[in-house]
């Protein structure tokens, strides 16, 4: 296997380009040159007429060091339409955000930077949020990213494309486990083993894993394409975290949550194209508004951990008291008061503007499922965790739970404080997440019709086909059965999400690769489903 060690990166900045993704690369040539635009460059928080452009320069003497960055509309950099400077250093990882402004709405712009030897970046391409007179908005949505199980091959598919307007990360960007959990070293495709070799824990360990991903030739090919508008999930932090801690946390072996929790997002803010603002509203023109939003660390209430229920000596009648009693607390919240504060005026706010539609990401599944019990006969022997996942959904769904308490099934208070309020705005409500592995289509109910979601599978990580052995068709008619919100589902899938938002119809494809075990960029269209404006659920 292709190892390079700790030290070795950071002493040279971490590694080149592409390193990773290409089998039987030689760990000199990982390491070597690591100096100067060691990631290339990205751009994100979009709007009319601002930009966020970022970059990691690393100076031959690892001083600070000041960056420019211009942007042009064509590729010779004949007039520079905008530009800036900011100073980075080893505080900040080396790497560099600049705001541009005076854009002009819906326009592509070129930009590069530049460092104090006139050395230049590799060029990028963005686009602006179209301003009142856009009709037609279409970005590709991506979740769950495990570099262990394959290639990007959906970040290559949609930088390749010429009609997307912008991509959407809702969450799982990279994942914290040590190398050889998730997924085991069996699994591993290609030896995509990412640094450090351990769980992440502390600030070096986040930038490392992040310099580690970033290195992948498809990943930045998306990030030079297109502007990306990212959102965290749970494994940017550790897996089912909250606001106080994590499942895959130990405070008696890893430390203080807070610390972590810090370091995590500090890493995040240093290496993605994002702004430091938790939550924020991007306005497409009178299309629509598009609200990100944090569901994990701001201010989500600890979960409940379905296997403790199963493992209390009487498991039906302690998944009773639970449904019976805590999970209907209304304290409970994926989002915080202040947060539910600012989306909920938001969405009145969205309507009152004469926005078309309003669109929230978050980063796990909304919709109502339930595990039917005939699933305990499709188990699998071959991965015994994914078959207890399961298991534990089967129970939740004859207890009547929703399957998986992770998500805004294990807050139903939270859920219909969120759903109320779109009602109350008059909200014509679309709802994008990731998190789940698997691409699901579910109508909103609150009594009476709220809206639609969509939500979209991994690009890499694995679904519910690793705990089943049986015809997926079989698995997506028996859980829509079973599940009066799921009108479409595939469970088997790897891919990403393209939405296509019009005055009067939004449609969404899911898009499904060939393969992720090879460097294979084909996809095609596996399922469309549309909503139009005031019905407030998909077509039939």
């Amino acid at each position: 296997m292709i190892e390079v060690s700790r030290r070795s990166l950071l002493a040279t900045g971490m590694f080149g380009a592409g390193a990773l993704a290409i089998p039987g690369l030689a760990p000199a040539q990982t390491v070597l040159a690591a100096r100067g635009f060691t990631h290339a460059v990205a751009s994100g928080e979009p709007g009319a007429d601002t930009m966020l452009l970022w970059t990691r320069y690393v100076p031959a003497g690892g001083d600070a060091v000041t960056l420019k960055v211009e942007v042009s509309e064509t590729p010779d950099f004949a007039r520079i339409a905008a530009g800036g400077e900011a100073i980075t250093g080893p505080w900040r990882d080396w790497t560099a955000k600049i705001t541009v402004t005076g854009l002009r709405p819906g326009r592509r712009y070129l930009y590069r930077f530049v460092a104090p030897d006139g050395s230049y970046s590799p060029v990028g391409r963005t686009k602006t949020l179209p301003d009142d007179r856009a009709s037609r908005f279409k970005a590709a949505i991506f979740s769950c990213s495990n570099i262990g199980f394959g290639f990007f091959n959906a970040y290559a598919h949609a930088a390749a494309r010429n009609d997307l307007d912008l991509a959407l990360h809702l969450g799982d960007y990279f994942y914290e486990y040590a190398n050889g959990t998730y997924p085991a070293l069996q699994e591993v495709v290609a030896n995509r083993l990412p640094q450090p070799k351990g769980e992440i824990i502390h600030l070096a360990d986040y930038r490392l894993r992040y310099a580690s991903y970033r290195a992948d030739p498809d990943l930045q090919s998306l990030h030079a394409r297109l502007p990306v508008i990212a959102s965290w999930d749970d494994h940017e932090s550790a897996n089912n975290s909250w606001e106080g801690g994590a499942q895959n946390h130990d405070p008696a072996t890893e430390g203080d949550w807070n610390a972590r929790k810090a370091a995590a997002i500090q890493a995040w803010r240093e290496w993605m194209p994002v702004s430091d603002e938790p939550w924020k509203r991007y306005d497409i023109g009178r299309l629509a508004t598009l609200f990100r939003t944090d569901t994990r660390l701001a201010a989500r209430t600890q979960g409940t951990d379905i296997g403790d229920l199963l493992r209390a000596p009487d498991p039906a009648r302690a998944l009773a008291a639970f449904r019976d009693g805590a999970w209907n607390d209304p304290a409970r919240t994926m989002l915080g008061s202040q947060q539910e504060d600012w989306l909920y005026r938001g969405l009145a706010q969205s309507v009152r503007d004469g926005a078309r539609w309003q669109i929230v990401g978050f980063g796990t599944i909304m919709g109502q499922m339930r595990v039917p019990a005939e699933t305990e006969g499709w188990l699998s022997k071959a991965r015994p965790f994914a078959a207890n996942y399961v298991r534990a959904g089967i129970a939740a769904g004859k207890a009547g739970l929703p399957s998986d308490l992770d998500n805004w099934g294990g807050y139903p208070a939270a859920r219909a404080r969120f759903l109320n309020a779109a009602q109350a705005a008059d909200a014509n409500l679309v709802v994008l997440c990731g998190d789940s592995h698997n691409a699901w289509a579910f109508d909103l109910a609150q009594g009476s019709p709220v809206g639609v979601e969509f939500a979209g599978h991994a690009v890499t990580s694995s679904g519910y086909e690793s705990a089943l052995a049986v015809d997926p068709a079989t698995v997506a008619r028996a859980l829509v059965k079973a599940s009066p919100e799921l009108k479409w589902c595939d469970t088997s899938r790897r891919g990403y999400m393209a939405l296509t938002v019009t005055p009067d119809r939004v449609s969404n494809d899911w898009l499904f690769v060939d393969t992720v075990r090879t460097r294979t960029p084909a996809a095609t269209v596996g399922h469309t489903a549309v909503a139009r404006r005031g019905r407030r659920m998909m077509d039939a």
